[in-house]
């Protein structure tokens, strides 16, 4: 470690704070009499705690004492992801804590804010490793967390400013999550529309199709070939077909008999069972592409289905709900056939209304990913600021000055 800056100083977890391992559940504890809540790992994620499904267990008197949660209070996680940290605010006025966490009261040298900066930034970069025991999960036991040392200023008045700069970004990143998650909220609501309409078939609007994709064993592969899209290739919605396809050896004959055309819509027709019936429209094309036999092609009748429209349709989750239905199960894959392809609900709504409600989409979720990128964007700052702070290359006042 370099050189720590003056009035900053490294100090022992356990001579920052009284540190506690959780009661651990057992058949008494979860029989016995005087059921307390308590907060396990699960419950404990990075700086906020989820009350959602808290279990409960008996506590004596003395493990009463021993055991209750007072605001100020650091829970840390002993297992799994080691060393994510929330602070205890008080939410509740009775509440406990269970054997797969630490927590830690400061001794009053140290803020605990500070620490729980601190801790997010030695858990990213890897500052545990040394301490943590290896079962089937990851342990931080205590008596190696206790002896971790923390670089910290001596001045808890320094600590403060240095948590009132980081807290005033995390404030800045909660906005920009709300309102991602209000436009998520929002293109739910767009989506919704289409359940208020009639729905045809989606045979109805295809012109040719579905058809089956050709099949080629292991050894057509190679490096030189003609690109082949495969059920791997695309994720649910826009994909991009003019680079990182693998090659397959196919005949002039093959080609025109499976080849892609941009406007093609492409159905994964055997596939894990969330994952079957994952669609694509074909966007672009660099060369002449086939498509593999996991999948079926679909040629739209242009004047009655958009492309776009109706990838973004089969995306929706009452379509994902009607595959469900209709796969077949088989080991570790599912299936669906053309009947279940040209049987799917398709709303009754022409090409117009089908390119307005995709610019009205569109809107929203070029918003959403403007707003994604902005918090990004936030989050590499903090993670600066975080390292030149809690590190001391910077003081709080240059910035804040």
């Amino acid at each position: 470690m370099r050189e720590l800056p003056p009035g900053w100083t490294l100090t022992r977890v356990d001579d920052l704070f009284e540190m506690q391992i959780g009661k651990k559940l057992n058949k008494e504890a979860s029989a016995g009499r005087d059921q307390r809540e308590y907060v396990t790992n699960k419950d404990v994620q990075w700086n906020q705690i989820h009350f959602n499904s808290l279990n409960r267990m008996s506590f004596n008197a003395a493990e009463r004492d021993r055991f209750l949660l007072i605001p100020g209070d650091l829970l840390v996680t002993e297992g799994g992801e080691v060393g994510r940290t929330a602070i205890w605010e008080g939410q509740r006025t009775d509440c406990y804590f269970q054997m797969s966490l630490h927590r830690l009261r400061s001794r009053g040298a140290i803020d605990p804010r500070y620490m729980l900066h601190y801790m997010s930034r030695a858990a990213r970069l890897e500052l545990f490793v040394e301490g943590v025991s290896q079962t089937s999960i990851a342990h931080l036991p205590q008596d190696k967390f206790a002896k971790h040392l923390v670089a910290h200023p001596v001045d808890i008045e320094e600590q403060r400013r240095i948590v009132g700069v980081l807290d005033g970004v995390s404030g800045l990143e909660r906005e920009i999550e709300a309102s991602i998650s209000k436009l998520k909220a929002l293109r739910f609501g767009v989506m919704k529309e289409l359940t208020d309409l009639d729905y045809g078939k989606l045979g109805e609007v295809i012109k040719q199709g579905p058809q089956n994709g050709i099949y080629k064993p292991g050894s057509s592969y190679g490096l030189h070939g003609t690109p082949i899209v495969r059920i791997d290739s695309f994720s649910q919605g826009m994909s991009d077909f003019t680079r990182g396809l693998l090659r397959v050896a196919v005949s002039g004959d093959e080609v025109v008999r499976y080849g892609l055309e941009v406007g093609d819509l492409v159905v994964n027709r055997v596939n894990s069972l969330e994952l079957v019936g994952k669609s694509t429209s074909v966007r672009k094309l660099a060369e002449p592409t086939v498509f593999e036999s996991n999948m079926m092609r679909c040629k739209l009748n242009r004047s009655l289905a958009d492309p776009v429209f109706t990838e973004v349709w089969l995306g929706s989750s009452a379509v994902k709900r009607y595959f469900l239905a209709r796969a077949k199960s088989a080991i570790s894959q599912a299936s669906i056939n053309s009947d279940d392809v040209r049987d799917c609900p398709f709303p009754k709504l022409d090409v117009p209304g089908q390119l307005a409600f995709l610019a009205r989409l569109g809107a929203v979720e070029d918003q959403q990913l403007a707003e994604v990128a902005e918090l990004a964007k936030l989050r590499k700052l903090k993670q600066g600021l975080a390292d030149d702070l809690l590190s001391g290359r910077i003081a709080s006042t240059a910035v804040t000055a």
